[in-house]
């Protein structure tokens, strides 16, 4: 029978290593916000339905003002931002431009595909906001908490946005 490794029952991340953490992670969002603002409004010239076409610009809106307060959150911790990789999500993106040009001669086939990866990307993003909320009760800031609470509220906003065009699509 094979031995089973000891297995710790608490977590000592240190308010360093957290810290550490929290911006590397930061930095990975803000990295694939830039992507989004940089690249969404092509995506949105490639939407044929008016609703999705708007969404899209009123997410790119509320990108930017994310954007703002993730700054705001960097000169609170007195960090800058690494625009370091952020692959995952920007490959995210470039794989929703894949999609729509899979989709080019179907219309209503390439705003599905659109509505797919943005409501993935914007799941990513809550996920990831909130968990850098909880790291952030730890780090013991309360504008850093509010902060980030508005950029989790308005992903949600616009992922259930996104969502409700979605279904219109899906019921029409």
């Amino acid at each position: 029978m094979e031995q089973l490794p000891d297995r710790s029952r608490t977590i000592h991340l240190g308010d360093n290593r957290l810290r550490k953490f929290f911006t590397d992670n930061l930095d990975k969002i803000y990295c694939a916000k830039k992507h989004m603002v940089e690249r969404f409004p092509e995506i949105a010239n490639e939407a044929h339905f008016s609703d999705l076409n708007l969404a899209i610009l009123e997410t790119i809106e509320d990108v930017k003002k994310q954007i703002v307060r993730m700054d705001e959150i960097y000169t609170i911790l007195g960090a800058q931002n690494s625009i370091t990789g952020c692959g995952g999500l920007a490959g995210m993106i470039e794989e929703a431009f894949t999609a729509i040009n899979d989709q080019k001669g179907d219309t209503a086939l390439r705003d599905m595909a659109i509505l797919f990866y943005l409501q993935n990307m914007e799941s990513i993003e809550v996920a990831s906001f909130q968990v850098l909320q909880m790291m952030a009760v730890k780090i013991k800031n309360d504008e850093i908490l509010q902060l980030l609470k508005e950029n989790i509220d308005e992903a949600k906003d616009d992922r259930m946005l996104l969502l409700m065009i979605t279904a219109k699509y899906v019921t029409s």
